[in-house]
Parts: C-alpha cells; structure tokens; sequence
C-alpha cells in the first residue's frame, strides 16, 4: 500500500532516493518514501537491511557501546573502546576537548 499523506504532519509523500548516514559517513543512496513538509523518512524492511548490510561493509556496524565510569586519581574517566577509537583515529596521549552539551550529554572533539 503506498502512503499519500504523512502520518506526523498530514504532508505530501514523495518516492525519492536519500542519501543515507551514520556517524557522518555515507552509505549510499536508498529509496525511501519522504515526506515533503516534515521531512520523515520511511524505508522499507528490504531497504533497511540493505542498510545495515552497507553499514557492516564499512565497518560501522556496532560502533555503539556502553561504558562505565573509573575513577582515576582524583579525577574520572570513560574508557572509550578499540572500535571506536580507530573509526576515529584516536591515539594515546592524543589532547581532546571535552565540554557537557546539556546535563544528559558529553561531548568529545578531537
């Protein structure tokens, strides 16, 4: 069944190809149906595991982690894992920037 108006916002859908991303990197251009108001972006489960499978092929699949918070001295510390640490090139000793985005949110620039 193919959507004509938009669930959220009662707007136009449009059959498109979007330009997918995750973590910043493109994996490619998928069909999608969008919204032309709101802007939401519907993918098929089809498409949706080409997603994934496109993700996996680059390395981005399972970037996410929990971690835990260490003291260290008088200080704290999160241990960012070796995933994460090579899809962003960190190195040991490397400086970062750290600064709290809200109270729920921290953020790290390298």
């Amino acid at each position: 069944m193919e959507r004509k108006k938009c669930e959220e916002c009662s707007g136009t859908i449009e059959r498109k190809k979007v330009d997918f991303k995750i973590y910043g990197e493109s994996l490619g251009l998928f069909p999608a149906e969008v919204c032309t108001k709101c802007g939401e972006e519907i993918f098929t489960e089809e498409t949706s595991d080409a997603i994934d499978e496109a993700a996996k092929r680059k390395g981005l699949w399972g970037l996410e982690a929990q971690a835990k918070i260490t003291r260290v001295g008088s200080s704290y510390a999160v241990i960012i894992n070796k995933k994460i640490a090579e899809f962003m090139g960190l190195k040991q000793g490397e400086a970062v920037h750290i600064h709290p985005e809200t109270r729920k949110k921290i953020v790290i620039q390298v």
